[in-house]
């Protein structure tokens, strides 16, 4: 697996940590808030355990995410002009957690990663497949 590979998951990761956070921003109940708040910190592990990979292969340290996480943010600020509140914020961590599990499902799914760096991989789509359920979940119960 090419350290870019990699360092694109980590990017793909720090967006969806951002995304917990602006959500926990925008959720209305303190048992909400605090959920995503969670989320957020098992994320940031997640996180930091990609970065130490990164740089163990040699790759260079990501800090802040991908283009297009930015512009979902900007996006979803904009949007919170209309509206806002816990359904909102359910939704939004839903629909970015779909998005990352795949992206680490394919990482996974191709068989080509280093035997190595599977592992390391392997830890991350598990807690990101544990948000995606608890996202299903929470969007479910807000809406």
């Amino acid at each position: 697996m090419s350290s870019t590979v990699l360092q694109t998951l980590t990017d793909t990761a720090i967006d969806s940590l951002k995304g917990y956070e602006l959500a926990a921003e925008r959720a209305k109940s303190p048992e909400l808030k605090q959920v995503l708040v969670d989320q957020a910190a098992k994320r940031r592990a997640t996180v930091e355990m990609l970065k130490t990979e990164v740089a163990r292969q040699g790759g260079t340290l990501t800090t802040e995410g991908t283009v297009t996480g930015d512009l979902h943010r900007i996006w979803t600020k904009v949007a919170d002009l209309f509206q806002s509140g816990d359904a909102v914020a359910a939704e939004s961590v839903e629909e970015g957690e779909d998005y990352i599990s795949q992206k680490f499902w394919h990482a996974l799914d191709k068989g080509d990663l280093d035997p190595a760096v599977r592992p390391t991989v392997q830890a991350a789509y598990d807690e990101i497949s544990a948000g995606e359920r608890l996202t299903d979940r929470l969007e479910k119960y807000y809406d």
